[in-house]
């Protein structure tokens, strides 16, 4: 699998920007770049992307949680130009509380998107930083049955719990109902598992660091399978960002894991 290197230049970006506000077309010329980028920024109706930075063996934070190293600055800055392609990233619960992210859009020009968390137990304490930075709308789900503290002027969703938590489609709905159509799921590991156990994710990207973290939870974390003949096998092209290298997974939305779980659970654990 031959591997390409991705070289961002300011007109690349520039025409991203312009084909994300539907002022340009892209460029039948082959660009590393705009193949990575392009399908992003010229998706038209539902596209969810789900992004993972990890380690060499498979980690994003270590036993303790410290996770803010594992990305070189060019992993950063791939990270940086999806939020600023998309119209909203979620990330979970506990992602929120361990990290406190800003989940802005600071390494590249554009705009930041809208932040989504989901908090079905209503865990989040409105003392988060993302409550009061002053930075893109936030949008918290919660499950129409759980009681929690006020948060800020973030819009709060109550949606119908299933059984193990809320429904990765009815979030989605929710958010496309708002005119929120191009998804970024940043995290953490339950909450992109449950994305792609739904049948919900167009693409993959695995972005790898070359360091070695040797224990920790995992980038994604989907149901045991027996047989490898049950693996998700996507197709996927290979490419350089300079500090980590990038996989990028094309992935088919309504073709579900075979342990199906559409529904996102409580506790996210990276």
């Amino acid at each position: 699998m031959a591997i390409q290197s991705i070289d961002m230049t300011d007109e690349t970006w520039k025409r991203l920007l312009a084909l994300r506000q539907r002022a340009a077309a892209r460029p039948q010329a082959h660009d590393p770049a705009l193949a990575v980028y392009g399908p992003i920024a010229e998706a038209k109706g539902r596209f969810v992307l789900a992004q993972v930075g990890q380690s060499l063996d498979g980690r994003v934070a270590t036993p303790a949680g410290d996770a803010r190293d594992i990305s070189g600055p060019d992993g950063l800055a791939h990270l940086h130009r999806c939020r600023a392609l998309v119209d909203a990233v979620i990330v979970g619960e506990h992602t929120v509380s361990a990290d406190d992210p800003r989940l802005s859009v600071r390494l590249v020009a554009g705009p930041s998107p809208v932040r989504v968390v989901i908090d079905c137990h209503a865990r989040l304490t409105g003392t988060e930083s993302l409550f009061s930075d002053g930075g893109a709308p936030v949008i918290v789900f919660r499950s129409a049955e759980a009681e929690g503290a006020p948060l800020g002027n973030a819009e709060v969703v109550r949606l119908s719990p299933c059984e193990n938590g809320l429904a990765t489609k009815d979030i989605l709905d929710a958010l496309g109902a708002r005119g929120l159509d191009r998804i970024l799921v940043e995290g953490g590991a339950r909450t992109i598992a449950r994305f792609i156990e739904a049948g919900l994710v167009n693409r993959l990207h695995v972005a790898v660091s070359p360091i070695i973290i040797g224990s920790g939870p995992s980038g994604i974390s989907l149901p045991p399978i027996e047989r490898l003949a049950s693996a998700h096998r996507p197709d996927t092209k290979v490419y350089s960002l300079g500090s980590d290298i990038l996989f990028d997974c094309l992935l088919k939305p309504g073709s579900p894991s075979p342990s199906k779980g559409d529904e996102v659970q409580v506790t996210d654990f990276a």
